[in-house]
């Protein structure tokens, strides 16, 4: 291995981005060029500063150099650190093992804290919280030793896996590297839909690579391996989907096959020895087989499965290049994917340092100035995360396979089809990132999820994964995010279309509406007994076919608020009055006798009983949150909620207790469900509610006390699940001074940047938004005064003009509360 390492190093000195193996130990690579360039990266004569103080001339040139991949891969972050490009469709990562083939210790096939690897997948999905949540489709190990018994058979991963150790392990942009401790080096770089792999092997060992087609995360339906020994090819599919199929939520419903993935690997050079497998009989020499593993777990999977090998001779040649590309529609894509993306000689380093560009680029949508080394990293490493999803999923040539697996092609003026949506968490912030820097891209999504609905009997699924309605969670979020991205100025989809299409949905009852498959998790109604809720004005606990009745209300509340708002931008009166009153539907759940102390919301009975017996802390009526988070859940009406609290200065009381113990101690890391959980979506919004309710200083510290303590560097940096780049999105906002006031709205709710300087890009027609906070440290974090496009503002809010159209947010800040600025009635954040 130490001879591998030189070699690396070598390689890297050449280019430029040599960091000690030393360096490389305990906490993964920050980055390939900070240490060494970071007077580089941050642009100045006299190299980085490390105070948060630092001036605003010090503007990071190359942001991809604070990128860790491996924040958010311990903890619960459920990330991944593999290869991959923005919103692309291959993501090249290794899949861990816990000591059973069906068992990967995170959601998404890799955990830090288990360093055993069964092989690097092709697809995987940020931040998903089912375990195993989604994709990690075909993967592949280099395998160091003789292949004489089915790798199916090995249900232990006692043989056909290896160990390996971080000091080994190098993640960045683009490229992952990983030594094995049976000598092998796998090195992976990527386009958007295809890939280069370099594989060393110890020159005195057999040499193998094993294709475990049927081994998805969640299993699989069928699959195919097909080798060509005179072409040096392989190739095969996988027929899968399932995401949440495990999930003890009474249902079966999506325990079902709903894509297709199809790869081609060419090798460099020619196979010494090939075999395939199925179950547990391996047939050495054999060039196909197939078959799935179905979709359940332990010992009813175990042992299932197909896939193939190939052998290489490395008496003189131990490196083995490999070029993949991959499919949703053929194998003929997949080879015209991989032809249009991989020249025929390209090496690891030369798609890596493509990549690395593309990233930077990506990435310098935001670019901002000081802040310390730790705190750039997190930053960068959050706007890396927020950016990973949409994906690709279709070709090259615009053909995808659509919801009702008909091969289809792009709409006229689409850029692409998108999918992995994660609708219940990333209409919070995700989306209104997604909007601020890449409004191209959101609007192809807008039209791929309309294009969906359109397959799929005009419902709009809560949680697309590829080309699958996966049904999870709650709530009817596409209509809150379509909505955001035309408030933001997203328009290069079918608007007036998706409007109708999403209105419908909220209005005329669906047959599903009234089925339990799946639930409580996965229930497949969209609008969940759709007739019962427009006749009450909440949804019934016991007639809703829902998830919890509560938080369907809020959900469906927060949706049709955002719908009105979308409707009045469109000129269409009558669906702004109807929708706007449906936006207040939240008050028929909340309970003003629910404690002794204080009203809550609460679930009813269709009869208009309250559920009981009723605790604040528990989760009945609700979708994963208590009661006394999801009283919080009414971003639309804050100043409403505040009233049936008593009025602002009591609601901003009961704030206080969410955020501190009765000791006044901080309690903003989770584990207490009466309290601030910043691990879940329903509650993250809250720190900026005080600004509604004219305490915006307790915004300020509310939010800088979760940036500093919850966020960080290293694998446990993320609070818990990614959830697709949702809890990301939240620290980029907060980083910069800015958070989306309420789905539906482009107005932008205020707080104490972090950075001195931060300029976001302008996009389209808009021009740059520059933020600037000379003052901003880690003791200045509070608001005296804000200035919007040079004129003072005694506001917390700013209107949405500076998001569709650009301009400048001055912040003067102090060391202390101004408890003056913005507090009056007249500056508050207008309902």
């Amino acid at each position: 291995m130490e001879a591998l390492w030189k070699k690396e190093r070598k390689r890297e000195w050449r280019r430029g981005r040599y960091r000690s193996r030393s360096a490389l130990r305990g906490g993964g690579v920050v980055t390939a060029l900070a240490g060494l360039v970071a007077s580089l990266a941050v642009g100045t004569t006299a190299g980085a500063a490390s105070s948060a103080g630092a001036t605003a001339a010090e503007t990071v040139r190359h942001p991809v150099a604070y990128v860790d991949p491996l924040i958010g891969s311990a903890n619960g972050g459920n990330t991944y650190p593999g290869a991959n490009l923005p919103f692309g469709m291959i993501a090249w990562s290794p899949t861990s093992t816990a000591g059973d083939q069906t068992n990967t210790a995170a959601a998404n096939g890799y955990s830090y804290d288990t360093t055993r690897l069964r092989g690097f997948s092709l697809t995987h999905v940020n931040g998903a919280g089912c375990h195993p949540g989604a994709a990690g489709d075909v993967p592949i190990m280099p395998f160091v030793g003789d292949v004489d018994t089915s790798p199916s058979a090995d249900t232990k991963d006692a043989k056909y896996a290896a160990n390996f150790s971080h000091a080994d392990e190098k993640a960045e942009p683009g490229r992952y590297r990983v030594g094995l401790d049976s000598g092998a080096v796998t090195d992976l770089a990527v386009s958007e839909r295809a890939g280069v792999a370099d594989f060393t092997f110890p020159a005195d060992k057999p040499a193998n690579l094993l294709f475990r087609v049927s081994n998805s995360l969640n299993g699989s339906e069928d699959a195919h391996i097909s080798i060509d020994e005179k072409a040096r090819k392989v190739t095969g599919w996988v027929e899968t989907g399932a995401f949440c199929g495990r999930r003890a939520n009474g249902g079966e419903n999506n325990r079902t096959s709903y894509y297709r993935l199809y790869f081609t690997a060419s090798f460099d050079r020619a196979f010494s020895g090939v075999g395939t497998w199925q179950d547990d009989r391996l047939s050495a020499g054999s060039t196909t087989a197939g078959g799935g593993e179905g979709y359940a777990t332990g010992a009813d999977r175990a042992g299932r499965g197909s896939g193939g090998y190939v052998s290489f001779d490395t008496g003189r040649d131990n490196d083995v290049r490999m070029r993949l590309g991959i499919s949703y529609v053929s194998l003929a894509g997949a080879e015209a994917n991989l032809r249009g993306e991989i020249a025929p000689r390209a090496s690891v380093a030369d798609v890596a340092d493509t990549g690395r560009a593309v990233w930077d680029r990506t990435l310098r949508g935001v670019r901002i100035g000081g802040g310390s080394e730790a705190q750039r990293t997190t930053f960068y490493t959050a706007l890396y995360h927020a950016l990973q999803q949409p994906n690709l999923i279709s070709d090259r040539d615009g053909r995808y396979s659509g919801m009702d697996r008909v091969t289809r092609r792009v709409e006229r003026g689409q850029g692409a089809q998108y999918s992995n949506f994660s609708g219940w968490d990333q209409y919070r912030a995700q989306v209104q990132l997604l909007a601020l820097l890449e409004p191209r891209v959101a609007g192809d999504f807008a039209q791929s999820l309309f294009n969906f609905a359109k397959q799929n009997d005009g419902v709009w699924d809560r949680w697309v994964h590829i080309s699958g309605a996966t049904h999870v969670m709650t709530g009817d979020p596409t209509a809150a995010t379509l909505a955001t991205f035309y408030a933001m100025g997203v328009r290069n989809f079918d608007t007036e279309g998706a409007f109708d299409s999403l209105y419908r949905q909220a209005t005329v009852p669906h047959p599903d509406g009234l089925s339990d498959a799946g639930c409580p998790g996965q229930c497949e109604g969209q609008r969940p007994n759709l007739a019962q809720y427009l006749d009450s004005r909440y949804a019934a606990q016991d007639a809703c076919h829902c998830w919890g009745g509560a938080a369907e209300t809020l959900e469906d509340s927060v949706a049709d608020a955002a719908l009105a708002q979308w409707a009045r931008q469109l000129g269409r009166e009558r669906e702004y009055e109807e929708l706007s009153e449906r936006g207040g539907y939240w008050k028929n759940v909340f309970n003003p006798q629910a404690t002794a102390g204080a009203g809550y919301i609460q679930a009813r009975n269709l009869d208009g009983t309250w559920v009981t017996p009723f605790d604040p802390a528990s989760d009945r009526g609700f979708a994963q949150g208590s009661a006394a988070t999801y009283t919080w859940m009414v971003p639309q009406d804050v100043q409403g909620l505040a009233e049936a609290m008593g009025g602002r200065d009591a609601a901003a009381a009961r704030l206080d207790g969410f955020f501190h113990k009765p000791d006044g101690s901080w309690s903003v890391r989770g584990g207490d469900a009466l309290r601030y959980d910043p691990t879940n979506e329903p509650g993250i919004h809250a720190p900026w509610l005080y600004n509604a309710l004219g305490q915006p200083w307790k915004t300020q510290e509310t939010v800088r006390e979760i940036v500093d303590t919850v966020y960080g560097t290293g694998p446990a940096g993320l609070p818990g699940n990614d959830d697709l780049g949702t809890m990301s999105a939240w620290y980029v906002f907060a980083a910069l001074g800015i958070y989306p006031q309420a789905p539906g709205r482009a107005d932008l709710l205020l707080t104490g940047p972090l950075f001195p300087r931060a300029v976001i890009a302008g996009a389209g027609e808009r021009r740059d938004l520059t933020i600037t906070a000379p003052a901003a440290s880690d003791a200045n974090l509070y608001v005296a005064e804000v200035r919007v496009n040079g004129e003072r503002r005694n506001a917390s809010w700013a209107g949405g003009s500076l998001v569709r159209s650009g301009g400048s947010l001055s912040f003067t800040l102090r060391d202390r509360p101004d408890r003056d600025w913005a507090t009056a009635p007249a500056g508050l954040p207008r309902p």
